[in-house]
């Protein structure tokens, strides 16, 4: 690879969360390769990532040549395997442990519109969020991440939104007002024969039961109950508990009696693996397919899909 000398920036102290736009292999390796290197130059940081898909990997590995071996080469079919939440998961746990002091590290980093994100409008607006979301949760974080979005794969009303989600592109929005904007579409009304659990908590056992009956297969139960018994003994004394949805799409709504006014409930990584108290939306958002939580007046309601 021959590239003109990068000066060495100043440390930064705070997540640098850029954006790329690309059509062909020449536009993406004309944004990646000054990127990384970049990335190269800087001091006091571990190996650059590149997290693309194999097609770009290949070009970089030609166009970094002997290079290459400083970079980490991840396809990111194997990267983004699940839900956002999950993608948060994994960054937030691979910066703990490979991220130099401060969570300094340069991670170029393309997501699968072709796979589960770009599938529906529900699963876009989840990875917008992420995206959004992104900029307050690892703020603290001298951690530079490129997204880089293939427009021929994303189209142009999902690169239009990933813009609003990231500070370098003019069209910025303040990250709690665009989660604001995505929760404002109304979710379906629970269906008329919705089961009701008593009681100010539902019973893990009465989950159970209830989820055995419409399909679950055992473990999808028992994932199902905790998920629901964990975020309802983290959301506090519960108005009513309802269940409907056929496996795998079973569904769960608490409905509180207060506000869940922070953006960031549930995403938030816990310093440790298993759920302790205050942390089960996070535990809920690992292994439910959708978490939504719609504050209503002076309550909320927060639902859990499963599948």
């Amino acid at each position: 690879m021959t590239t003109r000398p990068v000066p060495p920036t100043p440390p930064q102290d705070r997540f640098d969360h850029r954006m790329t736009v690309f059509r062909s292999g020449e536009e993406f390796l004309a944004a990646a390769l000054p990127f990384l290197t970049e990335a190269l130059a800087a001091t006091g940081e571990p190996p650059p990532v590149a997290i693309v898909a194999p097609a770009n990997l290949d070009l970089l590995r030609d166009a970094l040549g002997t290079d290459a071996k400083h970079v980490g080469l991840v396809p990111h079919t194997e990267w983004y395997t699940g839900s956002a939440a999950n993608a948060i998961a994994r960054g937030a746990g691979y910066l703990t442990e490979n991220a130099g002091p401060g969570g300094r590290v340069h991670l170029l980093m393309e997501p699968v519109w072709g796979g589960r994100a770009g599938r529906s409008p529900r699963e876009t607006a989840e990875w917008i969020r992420y995206e959004a979301l992104a900029n307050l949760l690892f703020a603290p974080l001298a951690t530079t991440a490129l997204c880089a979005y293939d427009s021929r794969v994303a189209g142009h009303a999902i690169v239009a939104a990933a813009r609003r989600a990231h500070p370098d592109t003019g069209v910025y929005v303040d990250p709690v007002r665009l989660a604001a904007e995505l929760d404002a579409v109304p979710l379906p009304a629970p269906p008329a024969d919705a089961e009701r659990l008593p009681g100010p908590a539902p019973s893990a056992d009465a989950v159970r039961t209830w989820g055995t009956v419409q399909g679950l297969p055992a473990a999808d139960v028992e994932l199902f109950a905790t998920a629901v018994t964990e975020a309802a003994g983290a959301l506090g004394p519960l108005d009513d508990t309802l269940l409907w949805g056929d496996a795998p799409a079973c569904v769960c709504e608490l409905r509180v009696a207060r506000r869940v006014d922070d953006p960031l409930a549930g995403f938030v990584p816990p310093p440790r693996v298993e759920p302790e108290p205050g942390q089960g939306l996070w535990f809920a958002r690992q292994v439910c397919a959708y978490v939504d939580v719609r504050d209503e007046g002076e309550r909320a309601s927060v639902r859990l899909q499963y599948g």
